[in-house]
Protein backbone atom coordinates (compact mmCIF):
# COMPACT_ATOMS: atom_id res chain seq x y z
CA UNK A 1 0.00 0.00 0.00
CA UNK A 2 0.99 3.48 -0.55
CA UNK A 3 1.81 6.04 2.00
CA UNK A 4 2.45 9.25 2.64
CA UNK A 5 5.07 10.78 4.90
CA UNK A 6 4.36 13.32 7.16
CA UNK A 7 7.34 15.62 8.92
CA UNK A 8 7.56 13.64 12.02
CA UNK A 9 9.00 10.80 9.69
CA UNK A 10 11.06 12.93 7.89
CA UNK A 11 12.66 13.98 11.25
CA UNK A 12 13.15 10.04 12.70
CA UNK A 13 15.23 9.65 9.28
CA UNK A 14 17.42 12.60 9.92
CA UNK A 15 17.96 11.26 13.19
CA UNK A 16 18.42 8.02 11.89
CA UNK A 17 15.77 5.96 13.16
CA UNK A 18 16.70 2.35 12.21
CA UNK A 19 13.76 1.07 12.34
CA UNK A 20 12.27 3.81 10.13
CA UNK A 21 15.19 3.24 7.52
CA UNK A 22 14.41 -0.52 7.45
CA UNK A 23 10.77 0.16 6.46
CA UNK A 24 11.86 2.59 4.07
CA UNK A 25 13.80 0.16 2.09
CA UNK A 26 10.88 -2.37 2.37
CA UNK A 27 8.54 -0.24 0.71
CA UNK A 28 11.39 0.31 -2.09
CA UNK A 29 12.44 -3.30 -2.62
CA UNK A 30 8.71 -3.93 -3.25
CA UNK A 31 8.81 -1.08 -5.37
CA UNK A 32 6.45 1.10 -3.20
CA UNK A 33 7.58 5.10 -3.65
CA UNK A 34 6.44 7.17 -0.86
CA UNK A 35 5.02 10.50 -1.26
CA UNK A 36 5.88 13.60 1.00
CA UNK A 37 4.12 16.73 0.46
CA UNK A 38 6.69 19.66 -0.51
CA UNK A 39 5.16 21.79 1.97
CA UNK A 40 5.58 18.90 4.79
CA UNK A 41 9.92 19.11 3.38
CA UNK A 42 9.98 22.24 3.41
CA UNK A 43 8.57 21.99 7.21
CA UNK A 44 11.94 20.17 8.13
CA UNK A 45 14.80 21.06 5.19
CA UNK A 46 17.07 23.43 7.09
CA UNK A 47 20.52 22.92 5.94
CA UNK A 48 21.91 21.49 2.80
CA UNK A 49 24.14 18.55 5.55
CA UNK A 50 20.95 17.42 6.34
CA UNK A 51 22.32 14.61 4.61
CA UNK A 52 19.81 11.93 5.89
CA UNK A 53 16.95 13.65 5.24
CA UNK A 54 17.88 14.16 1.50
CA UNK A 55 18.72 10.86 0.95
CA UNK A 56 15.40 9.68 2.18
CA UNK A 57 13.39 12.69 0.06
CA UNK A 58 15.27 10.80 -3.24
CA UNK A 59 13.49 7.98 -3.05
CA UNK A 60 9.83 10.05 -2.45
CA UNK A 61 7.95 11.24 -4.66
CA UNK A 62 7.50 14.89 -3.67
CA UNK A 63 3.90 16.28 -4.52
CA UNK A 64 3.27 20.15 -4.95
CA UNK A 65 0.75 21.88 -3.53
CA UNK A 66 -1.29 23.29 -6.24
CA UNK A 67 -3.17 26.18 -6.71
CA UNK A 68 -6.20 24.46 -7.51
CA UNK A 69 -5.84 22.72 -3.76
CA UNK A 70 -6.24 25.84 -1.93
CA UNK A 71 -10.07 25.64 -1.66
CA UNK A 72 -10.07 21.96 -1.09
CA UNK A 73 -7.82 22.40 1.43
CA UNK A 74 -9.75 25.57 3.62
CA UNK A 75 -12.93 23.89 3.41
CA UNK A 76 -11.09 20.85 4.89
CA UNK A 77 -10.26 23.08 7.67
CA UNK A 78 -13.52 24.60 8.42
CA UNK A 79 -14.77 21.01 8.49
CA UNK A 80 -12.44 20.08 11.08
CA UNK A 81 -12.45 23.41 13.06
CA UNK A 82 -8.33 23.34 12.83
CA UNK A 83 -5.67 25.24 10.43
CA UNK A 84 -2.61 22.96 10.35
CA UNK A 85 -2.66 23.57 6.31
CA UNK A 86 0.08 21.80 5.78
CA UNK A 87 -1.05 18.59 7.49
CA UNK A 88 -4.75 18.92 5.53
CA UNK A 89 -2.72 19.15 2.58
CA UNK A 90 -1.18 15.16 2.93
CA UNK A 91 -4.75 13.97 4.52
CA UNK A 92 -5.61 14.98 1.06
CA UNK A 93 -2.81 13.89 -0.53
CA UNK A 94 -3.18 10.33 0.91
CA UNK A 95 -7.51 10.66 0.31
CA UNK A 96 -6.39 11.57 -3.18
CA UNK A 97 -3.70 8.12 -3.93
CA UNK A 98 -5.29 5.79 -1.39
CA UNK A 99 -2.48 5.51 0.92
CA UNK A 100 -1.78 5.65 4.93
CA UNK A 101 -0.26 8.28 6.37
CA UNK A 102 2.80 7.55 8.65
CA UNK A 103 3.00 10.64 11.53
CA UNK A 104 4.04 11.18 14.78
CA UNK A 105 1.21 14.07 14.70
CA UNK A 106 -1.62 11.40 14.66
CA UNK A 107 -4.23 12.86 17.15
CA UNK A 108 -4.19 16.09 14.66
CA UNK A 109 -4.50 13.98 11.66
CA UNK A 110 -7.37 11.95 12.81
CA UNK A 111 -9.33 15.28 13.90
CA UNK A 112 -8.81 16.23 9.81
CA UNK A 113 -9.66 12.76 8.75
CA UNK A 114 -12.71 12.76 10.56
CA UNK A 115 -14.35 16.23 8.36
CA UNK A 116 -13.25 13.78 5.37
CA UNK A 117 -16.19 11.38 3.87
CA UNK A 118 -13.88 8.68 3.28
CA UNK A 119 -11.67 7.95 5.97
CA UNK A 120 -7.64 7.72 5.64
CA UNK A 121 -5.62 5.70 7.50
CA UNK A 122 -3.12 7.01 10.38
CA UNK A 123 -0.37 5.18 11.33
CA UNK A 124 2.10 6.36 14.36
CA UNK A 125 5.83 6.51 13.61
Amino acid sequence: MTVVYDAGLLIAAQRNDRDVWAAHRVRLEAGIVPITTAPVAAQVIRSPRQVQLRRLLRGCDIVAFEPDQAERVGSLLAGAKTSDVVGAHVVLTAAKTGSVVITSDVEDLEQLCKALSRPVPIRRV
